[in-house]
Protein backbone atom coordinates (compact mmCIF):
# COMPACT_ATOMS: atom_id res chain seq x y z
CA UNK A 1 0.00 0.00 0.00
CA UNK A 2 0.78 3.96 -0.46
CA UNK A 3 1.62 5.43 2.69
CA UNK A 4 0.04 8.76 1.38
CA UNK A 5 -3.34 7.77 2.94
CA UNK A 6 -4.10 7.85 6.40
CA UNK A 7 -3.25 4.25 6.75
CA UNK A 8 0.00 4.95 5.87
CA UNK A 9 -0.49 7.87 8.87
CA UNK A 10 -1.51 5.61 11.66
CA UNK A 11 1.16 3.15 10.82
CA UNK A 12 4.07 5.89 11.14
CA UNK A 13 2.36 6.86 14.54
CA UNK A 14 2.22 3.08 15.26
CA UNK A 15 5.92 2.75 15.11
CA UNK A 16 6.13 0.94 11.11
CA UNK A 17 8.41 2.42 8.43
CA UNK A 18 6.94 3.15 5.17
CA UNK A 19 8.51 2.33 1.70
CA UNK A 20 6.62 4.09 -0.82
CA UNK A 21 6.01 6.73 -3.37
CA UNK A 22 6.47 10.03 -2.74
CA UNK A 23 2.78 11.52 -2.36
CA UNK A 24 0.57 13.59 0.12
CA UNK A 25 1.60 13.27 3.44
CA UNK A 26 4.77 11.43 3.04
CA UNK A 27 6.03 13.50 0.66
CA UNK A 28 6.32 16.28 3.48
CA UNK A 29 7.31 13.67 6.32
CA UNK A 30 11.00 12.97 6.78
CA UNK A 31 10.90 9.91 4.69
CA UNK A 32 14.53 9.26 5.14
CA UNK A 33 14.52 8.23 8.91
CA UNK A 34 11.45 7.34 8.52
CA UNK A 35 11.45 4.84 5.87
CA UNK A 36 12.19 4.85 2.41
CA UNK A 37 11.17 6.68 -0.80
CA UNK A 38 10.22 5.14 -4.03
CA UNK A 39 11.63 7.39 -6.56
CA UNK A 40 12.07 11.13 -5.96
CA UNK A 41 8.03 12.40 -6.92
CA UNK A 42 8.56 11.67 -10.54
CA UNK A 43 5.34 11.72 -12.87
CA UNK A 44 5.22 9.15 -16.32
CA UNK A 45 3.16 10.15 -19.21
CA UNK A 46 3.10 6.21 -19.62
CA UNK A 47 1.63 4.67 -16.66
CA UNK A 48 2.66 1.14 -17.65
CA UNK A 49 6.53 2.58 -17.68
CA UNK A 50 5.84 4.34 -14.28
CA UNK A 51 4.56 1.09 -12.74
CA UNK A 52 7.66 -1.18 -14.06
CA UNK A 53 10.30 1.70 -13.04
CA UNK A 54 8.36 1.74 -9.62
CA UNK A 55 8.25 -2.04 -9.06
CA UNK A 56 12.16 -2.52 -10.38
CA UNK A 57 13.37 0.64 -7.44
CA UNK A 58 10.81 -1.41 -4.87
CA UNK A 59 12.86 -4.76 -5.86
CA UNK A 60 16.08 -2.72 -5.36
CA UNK A 61 15.24 -1.27 -2.01
CA UNK A 62 14.11 -4.34 -0.09
CA UNK A 63 16.72 -6.27 -1.16
CA UNK A 64 19.94 -3.58 -0.66
CA UNK A 65 18.05 -2.16 2.45
CA UNK A 66 14.77 -2.98 4.05
CA UNK A 67 15.30 -6.63 4.42
CA UNK A 68 18.44 -6.43 5.12
CA UNK A 69 18.08 -3.94 7.77
CA UNK A 70 15.60 -5.76 9.22
CA UNK A 71 17.53 -8.96 9.89
CA UNK A 72 20.64 -7.39 10.67
CA UNK A 73 20.69 -8.13 14.52
CA UNK A 74 23.18 -7.59 17.06
CA UNK A 75 24.22 -10.18 20.03
CA UNK A 76 21.23 -9.92 21.67
CA UNK A 77 19.01 -10.58 18.89
CA UNK A 78 17.58 -7.05 18.31
CA UNK A 79 17.49 -5.32 14.72
CA UNK A 80 19.04 -2.08 16.12
CA UNK A 81 18.81 0.09 12.87
CA UNK A 82 15.42 -0.90 12.65
CA UNK A 83 14.02 -0.03 15.94
CA UNK A 84 15.83 3.47 15.49
CA UNK A 85 13.45 3.93 12.27
CA UNK A 86 10.46 2.45 14.51
CA UNK A 87 11.50 5.09 17.46
CA UNK A 88 12.17 7.88 14.83
CA UNK A 89 8.41 7.17 12.96
CA UNK A 90 7.52 7.97 16.08
CA UNK A 91 9.13 11.02 17.50
CA UNK A 92 8.90 12.63 14.09
CA UNK A 93 5.89 12.31 12.68
CA UNK A 94 3.52 12.27 15.95
CA UNK A 95 4.09 16.20 16.37
CA UNK A 96 3.70 16.90 12.63
CA UNK A 97 0.82 15.23 11.14
CA UNK A 98 -2.88 14.40 12.83
CA UNK A 99 -6.39 13.10 11.19
CA UNK A 100 -8.03 16.06 13.26
CA UNK A 101 -9.61 17.51 10.01
CA UNK A 102 -9.84 14.32 8.73
CA UNK A 103 -12.22 13.40 11.62
CA UNK A 104 -14.14 17.10 11.24
CA UNK A 105 -14.36 16.59 7.48
CA UNK A 106 -16.22 13.33 8.21
CA UNK A 107 -18.38 14.49 10.81
CA UNK A 108 -19.41 17.89 8.79
CA UNK A 109 -20.28 15.86 5.65
CA UNK A 110 -21.63 12.69 7.09
CA UNK A 111 -21.83 11.98 10.45
CA UNK A 112 -23.47 15.11 11.71
CA UNK A 113 -26.22 14.98 8.70
CA UNK A 114 -26.57 11.35 8.52
CA UNK A 115 -27.43 11.46 12.46
CA UNK A 116 -30.14 14.68 11.84
CA UNK A 117 -31.44 12.67 9.10
CA UNK A 118 -32.07 10.25 11.19
CA UNK A 119 -33.60 12.06 13.80
CA UNK A 120 -36.41 13.42 11.33
CA UNK A 121 -36.98 10.16 9.70
CA UNK A 122 -37.81 8.23 12.70
CA UNK A 123 -39.43 11.34 14.14
CA UNK A 124 -43.82 10.95 14.93
CA UNK A 125 -43.66 7.16 14.67
CA UNK A 126 -41.45 7.44 11.29
CA UNK A 127 -44.08 9.03 9.94
CA UNK A 128 -41.68 11.32 7.36
CA UNK A 129 -40.08 7.60 6.65
CA UNK A 130 -43.35 6.38 5.87
CA UNK A 131 -44.51 9.03 3.55
CA UNK A 132 -41.40 9.38 1.71
CA UNK A 133 -41.87 5.26 0.85
CA UNK A 134 -45.12 5.59 -0.66
CA UNK A 135 -43.98 9.14 -2.35
CA UNK A 136 -41.51 6.90 -4.41
CA UNK A 137 -43.57 4.25 -5.03
CA UNK A 138 -45.85 6.83 -6.77
CA UNK A 139 -43.36 8.83 -8.40
CA UNK A 140 -41.59 5.42 -9.61
CA UNK A 141 -45.26 4.01 -11.18
CA UNK A 142 -45.86 7.40 -13.27
CA UNK A 143 -42.03 8.32 -13.96
CA UNK A 144 -41.54 6.03 -17.66
CA UNK A 145 -44.77 7.86 -18.84
CA UNK A 146 -42.87 11.05 -18.19
CA UNK A 147 -42.68 12.65 -22.09
CA UNK A 148 -39.89 15.81 -22.88
CA UNK A 149 -42.24 17.36 -25.61
CA UNK A 150 -40.12 20.32 -26.45
CA UNK A 151 -36.93 22.02 -25.89
CA UNK A 152 -36.43 25.60 -27.73
CA UNK A 153 -33.34 27.30 -27.77
CA UNK A 154 -33.24 31.14 -28.42
CA UNK A 155 -29.95 31.71 -30.05
CA UNK A 156 -28.62 30.19 -33.20
CA UNK A 157 -25.92 27.67 -33.25
CA UNK A 158 -23.58 30.32 -32.95
CA UNK A 159 -22.77 32.49 -29.52
CA UNK A 160 -20.62 34.95 -27.74
CA UNK A 161 -18.78 34.13 -24.69
CA UNK A 162 -21.33 35.29 -21.66
CA UNK A 163 -24.31 35.57 -23.97
CA UNK A 164 -27.19 34.72 -22.40
CA UNK A 165 -29.52 32.37 -23.86
CA UNK A 166 -32.95 31.29 -23.19
CA UNK A 167 -34.22 27.93 -23.17
CA UNK A 168 -37.78 26.73 -22.48
CA UNK A 169 -39.13 23.66 -22.21
CA UNK A 170 -42.22 21.35 -21.98
CA UNK A 171 -42.64 18.33 -19.86
CA UNK A 172 -46.11 16.38 -19.52
CA UNK A 173 -45.85 14.77 -16.31
CA UNK A 174 -48.03 12.35 -16.56
CA UNK A 175 -49.67 12.84 -13.56
CA UNK A 176 -46.76 14.05 -11.45
CA UNK A 177 -47.07 17.62 -10.11
CA UNK A 178 -44.29 20.07 -10.33
CA UNK A 179 -43.35 19.64 -7.03
CA UNK A 180 -42.39 15.98 -7.59
CA UNK A 181 -39.25 17.12 -10.12
CA UNK A 182 -36.66 19.13 -10.52
CA UNK A 183 -36.15 19.91 -14.23
CA UNK A 184 -32.62 20.58 -14.97
CA UNK A 185 -30.59 21.79 -17.76
CA UNK A 186 -26.80 20.33 -18.06
CA UNK A 187 -24.42 22.31 -19.73
CA UNK A 188 -20.35 22.08 -20.62
CA UNK A 189 -17.79 21.76 -22.64
CA UNK A 190 -18.17 18.76 -25.88
CA UNK A 191 -15.69 16.52 -26.24
CA UNK A 192 -14.68 14.67 -29.44
CA UNK A 193 -17.56 11.80 -29.26
CA UNK A 194 -19.85 14.14 -28.19
CA UNK A 195 -20.11 14.17 -24.52
CA UNK A 196 -20.88 16.75 -22.43
CA UNK A 197 -17.39 17.32 -19.85
CA UNK A 198 -17.63 18.62 -16.35
CA UNK A 199 -21.44 19.59 -16.92
CA UNK A 200 -22.67 22.16 -14.60
CA UNK A 201 -26.42 21.94 -13.62
CA UNK A 202 -29.17 25.21 -14.04
CA UNK A 203 -32.35 24.61 -12.60
CA UNK A 204 -35.46 25.19 -14.64
CA UNK A 205 -38.33 27.60 -13.20
CA UNK A 206 -41.75 26.33 -13.77
CA UNK A 207 -43.90 28.67 -14.96
CA UNK A 208 -47.25 26.83 -15.12
CA UNK A 209 -49.41 24.58 -17.66
CA UNK A 210 -50.14 25.08 -20.99
CA UNK A 211 -53.82 24.36 -22.11
CA UNK A 212 -52.79 20.88 -23.07
CA UNK A 213 -52.01 20.14 -18.75
CA UNK A 214 -48.25 20.66 -20.40
CA UNK A 215 -45.46 21.87 -17.50
CA UNK A 216 -43.48 25.11 -19.23
CA UNK A 217 -39.93 25.31 -17.58
CA UNK A 218 -37.76 28.36 -18.39
CA UNK A 219 -33.59 28.88 -18.09
CA UNK A 220 -31.21 31.49 -18.96
CA UNK A 221 -27.72 30.14 -19.40
CA UNK A 222 -24.33 31.41 -20.19
CA UNK A 223 -21.07 30.24 -21.58
CA UNK A 224 -17.41 31.64 -20.21
CA UNK A 225 -15.40 29.72 -22.33
CA UNK A 226 -15.44 29.52 -26.15
CA UNK A 227 -14.87 26.29 -28.30
CA UNK A 228 -17.27 23.28 -28.74
CA UNK A 229 -20.39 24.07 -26.11
CA UNK A 230 -23.67 21.76 -25.25
CA UNK A 231 -26.44 21.26 -22.93
CA UNK A 232 -28.89 18.90 -22.16
CA UNK A 233 -32.50 18.69 -20.53
CA UNK A 234 -32.84 16.21 -17.28
CA UNK A 235 -35.77 15.53 -14.82
CA UNK A 236 -35.30 14.66 -11.37
CA UNK A 237 -37.22 13.32 -8.74
CA UNK A 238 -37.65 15.82 -6.14
CA UNK A 239 -38.72 15.39 -2.25
CA UNK A 240 -37.60 17.49 1.02
CA UNK A 241 -36.81 14.17 2.82
CA UNK A 242 -34.89 12.81 -0.15
CA UNK A 243 -30.74 12.62 1.07
CA UNK A 244 -30.08 13.44 -2.84
CA UNK A 245 -32.01 13.69 -6.04
CA UNK A 246 -30.31 10.43 -7.38
CA UNK A 247 -31.17 8.56 -4.41
CA UNK A 248 -34.81 7.03 -6.19
CA UNK A 249 -32.79 5.56 -9.11
CA UNK A 250 -34.35 7.21 -11.65
CA UNK A 251 -33.28 10.29 -14.07
CA UNK A 252 -34.75 11.66 -17.71
CA UNK A 253 -32.80 13.17 -20.24
CA UNK A 254 -34.02 14.76 -23.35
CA UNK A 255 -33.18 12.92 -26.55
Amino acid sequence: REASGTSGMKASMNGLPNLSILDGWWDEADYVRTGWPIGHGEFYEDTEYQDEVEANALYDLMEKEVVPLFYNRDADGIPRGWTEKMKDSIRLNCPLFNTARMVKDYARRAYFPVSDRFHTMTSDGCAPAKELSQWKKHVLAKWYDIKIEAVDISQDKEVKVNQSIAVKSRINLMGLTPADVQVELYQGSVDANGNIVGGVPVVMEYLGEDSHNASLYTADITYTSSGLQGLSLRVLPKHDNLSSPYEVGVILWAH
